[in-house]
């Protein structure tokens, strides 16, 4: 039998267990629906469709983050 941790409602899920809205990563790139939407459409941040609901993971976000920062960098 497997333990599953309970996450109080103020607490934030651990980063494998993350998904985010993609208001969420709207707010947090501060970018609007329509330059998101365009980022998944072109593969550079990375998303599941959970029936019609689309979910970025977390790692995906700061991947794509960690990402742009090199190529600026370079």
């Amino acid at each position: 039998m497997t333990a599953r941790r309970t996450i109080a409602p103020d607490e934030t899920p651990s980063a494998p267990e993350a998904l985010l809205t993609v208001p969420q990563v709207m707010a947090r790139l501060q970018l609007g629906r329509s330059a998101v939407y365009d980022l998944l459409r072109s593969g550079q941040l990375t998303s599941l469709t959970l029936g019609r609901a689309r979910r970025i993971p977390a790692h995906a976000l700061t991947d794509f983050i960690r990402t742009r920062l090199e190529q600026d960098a370079a």
